[in-house]
């Protein structure tokens, strides 16, 4: 099996201890993991920004470079969403594209999703001293259907104890550049998704979304919480110095 890791912009800005984490997993799992050099935006922000060309061009570049993969692996429900379900729209009446599209989104895969119900598994559990919450995001919940794969992997986890928040499906204000653009309605947002973390008195907040994670996390210090570790689930699932 040879997979392509999309790292995400995200990712690879913000936090590259995520890639390297998913890159950790999926090595395990026996498959040969590449990491495409040439990868660039899934093309999501231009899409939602109603940038349909922009989207377009990004769209076609990706496909270039993934189609060549069995399968393509990405720790981001919301990249993910746009490969499967928004890359066949934007080449909807193109029957050479549209093809090429939709035979990449069939092979494209959110990282839990693929470790619990492709992989099934296939890499040693780490320990984890602690409890921990986990945000459903809204592409990989909504758009995708991940719900049960991520809380699957964290219960086998030895020592994490899993403690749900209310409203786990709750958005958290991030939204891309919605929290630019209306930055009050996306603090108000976040404030709620920060007061049910604090309700559910865990250790730690765990999504699949980096851009989540670094809004709630930013939120939570602007509040005072310096104590609420706010990690990436594949940096739980793959151990390491972070947890």
């Amino acid at each position: 099996m040879r997979l392509a890791l999309y790292v995400t912009c995200l990712v690879d800005l913000m936090r590259p201890s995520v890639g390297f984490a998913a890159l950790r997993l999926l090595e395990a799992t026996g498959a040969e993991v590449f990491v495409p050099e040439g990868q660039t935006c899934c093309g999501q922000p231009a899409w939602s920004a109603g940038n349909r060309r922009l989207a377009v061009d990004l769209a076609k570049k990706a496909i270039g470079e993934l189609e060549r993969y069995d399968a393509v692996v990405i720790p981001s429900g919301s990249c993910t969403d746009q490969i499967r379900n928004v890359y066949p729209q934007l080449f909807a009446g193109e029957p050479e594209w549209e093809a090429r599209a939709r035979n990449l989104a069939n092979r494209t895969f959110e990282l839990t999703s693929y470790l619990a119900d492709v992989a099934k598994g296939g890499f040693d559990t780490p320990d984890f001293t602690g409890s921990v919450t986990y945000h459903d995001s809204c592409k990989g919940l909504r758009g995708l259907g991940i719900k049960r794969q991520p809380r699957e992997l964290l219960l086998k986890v030895r020592g994490l104890s899993l403690k749900e928040m209310p409203d786990c499906e709750e958005c958290c204000g991030f939204g891309g550049a919605f929290s630019v653009k209306f930055g009050e309605v996306s603090t108000q947002i976040v404030d709620r998704k920060c007061d049910s973390i604090v309700a559910a008195g865990a250790d730690a907040v765990v999504g699949c979304d980096l851009g989540c994670l670094i809004n709630i996390e930013g939120r939570l210090r602007r509040r005072g919480d310096e104590t609420t570790r706010v990690l990436h689930i594949a940096e739980v699932l793959a151990g390491g110095s972070e947890c």
